[in-house]
């Protein structure tokens, strides 16, 4: 068999692409193939899909293709030009082994986009020796794509939340299909406004903003602000581990203040916020003592008032409200001034704590999204941009079906 029949089946090149021959350098370690069309062979118009168009004349362009072995390998091909009676002289619009404007194959594409998703992008370039920023136009592409291609006609329950972009106070909102599993929309910020665009991109791909019956954030002001604004018809959900962040921070405030009086509560941080039955044997008897001789610490009290707030989840629905109400008096009568600020917190959010009786959401999934995201970051060691850091975000959540090949 010919060099030129045997990269003709690898390609699976079809009439009237051909194979017409190949050249391989050993000093630059390179291997070039030429493809080729018969004389008379015709196209159709790129505009009007006019069929039976000889080629007018040919532009040659050039595909980095996957690896000949160690080797890098370009096809070369004579892309040509129709003369159609209706709209002019245009470069045809479909080749085979590519996509228009695109300087690599669809198959190099495909192993790219592949390594992306487990590989920094720096890394990538550097392994496939090309420019770091030839390797973003490729991400940024195929995710933009699969943004356009999108259907949120089913949508009905989603959870927000904001993940740091870079130091200091730069951060992305991410929204998730909470059903599905499925990032919706990333935007830069955490204000009311990243939830009023969520809403335009959701109109924009199918998506019904009254359709939309349950939402999930934090207690923060500004997304509060947005889904009231946004979403009227939604009812909101405050996600139940953000709740118990309110009241850990509070028993670790407590044992900060109590700490400067009651040196034998130092390097016992996690033994007040962890459940019991996660804490190490170590761990355990160094409560047990705390609470057997000190039955005063003020950091003891407040940590039985956490522990009783998680019942709070395990009650039936019918009783919920009764036995947050209890709790509350008893920690707004705790004498325990960072326990009464969070209990003050939770009686502003009513309605939301309430509501996960009746929606049984929260943000869990969305962390999970926020810690990968943040590995790929860390890998990355960041990125230049918030574009790149987005594409990546929807990469990684976005569940795109780019119909490459494999």
């Amino acid at each position: 068999m010919r060099d030129t029949d045997l990269f003709q089946l690898a390609l699976g090149l079809s009439s009237p692409w051909q194979v017409s021959s190949s050249e391989f350098n050993l000093e630059q370690k390179r291997l070039d193939i030429k493809i080729d069309f018969p004389r008379g062979s015709t196209f159709c118009c790129p505009e009007c899909d006019l069929a039976e168009l000889k080629a007018y004349d040919t532009v040659e362009k050039t595909w980095r293709h996957l690896n000949f072995f160690q080797h890098e390998a370009y096809l070369t091909a004579r892309v040509p030009r129709v003369d159609c009676p209706q709209c002019g002289v245009h470069l045809i619009a479909q080749i085979p082994w590519a996509r228009r404007d695109s300087g690599f194959t669809l198959l190099f594409e495909a192993m790219i986009m592949t390594l992306v998703k487990s590989m920094p992008v720096k890394s990538v370039a550097s392994f496939v020796g090309e420019y770091d920023t030839r390797i973003w136009r490729i991400l940024h592409h195929y995710v933009d794509q699969g943004r356009d291609q999108a259907d949120h006609s089913k949508v009905t329950h989603v959870g927000v939340d904001e993940t740091s972009s870079k130091r200091g106070h730069n951060y992305v909102s991410l929204f998730v299909d909470l059903k599905e599993a499925q990032i919706l929309f990333a935007t830069e910020g955490k204000d009311a406004s990243t939830v009023k665009r969520f809403q335009q991109d959701l109109v924009a791909h199918k998506g019904d903003p009254d359709s939309i019956s349950e939402f999930c954030s934090d207690m923060s002001p500004a997304f509060i602000k947005g889904v009231s604004d946004s979403f009227p018809k939604a009812h909101l959900t405050f996600d139940k581990f953000h709740i118990m962040k309110i009241i850990n921070e509070a028993v670790d405030e407590v044992r900060r203040q109590e700490q400067k009086e009651r040196p034998e509560l130092a390097k016992t941080r996690y033994i007040w916020l962890k459940n019991k039955n996660n804490l190490k044997k170590t761990q355990i008897e160094t409560l047990e003592n705390l609470q057997v001789k000190k039955l005063n610490l003020k950091t003891s009290r407040a940590y039985h008032i956490r522990m009783n707030f998680q019942d709070f989840f395990t009650q039936p629905i019918e009783t919920a409200e009764t036995f947050l109400n209890k709790w509350y008096f008893w920690a707004t009568h705790s004498r325990l001034q960072p326990i009464k600020e969070a209990a003050y917190t939770i009686k502003r959010h009513w309605s939301g704590v309430l509501r996960w009786f009746h929606s049984r959401i929260n943000n869990g999934m969305l962390e999970g999204f926020n810690s990968l995201v943040q590995s790929a970051k860390a890998r990355a060691r960041g990125y230049r941009t918030n574009r790149n850091l987005i594409a990546m975000i929807y990469l990684i959540g976005g569940k795109f079906k780019f119909g490459l090949p494999t």
